[in-house]
């Protein structure tokens, strides 16, 4: 029996029906930031370009810390909570891809202290 268990779930895996695919979603992300407010981008466009160019800094090796400094700048106000929640919703639904190296940059990242 094991054996026979063992056999499905490899040819299932093979198959690629047991592996779950990362896709983007800029419909959810647009909606995210609109629901939270406190972002001024004047169109779902111009947040998905930003939130395009987090993922390409994050893709480029910049630190967690660093991104969130651009972002508290950028469209933020200055705001942690809120930059961290857009480098939330930019990993979760534009590049999740990238999550690894974003978690393996923000292990010694402390707020306010860049």
């Amino acid at each position: 029996m094991t054996r026979g268990l063992l056999m499905l779930f490899a040819a299932g895996a093979a198959a690629g029906w047991m592996v779950p695919s990362v896709q983007a979603d800029p419909v959810t992300y647009v909606n995210s930031v609109n629901v939270r407010g406190g972002f001024n981008f004047p169109s779902g466009d111009a947040a998905i370009a930003y939130g395009r160019g987090v993922c390409d800094k994050i893709a480029a090796g910049r630190s967690y810390g660093q991104i969130i400094g651009d972002i508290k700048v950028d469209v933020a106000g200055g705001d942690e909570g809120q930059a961290n929640y857009l480098v939330g919703q930019v990993i979760n639904e534009l590049c999740p891809e990238l999550i690894g190296p974003l978690r393996n940059s923000a292990g010694n990242y402390r707020p306010g202290a860049q």
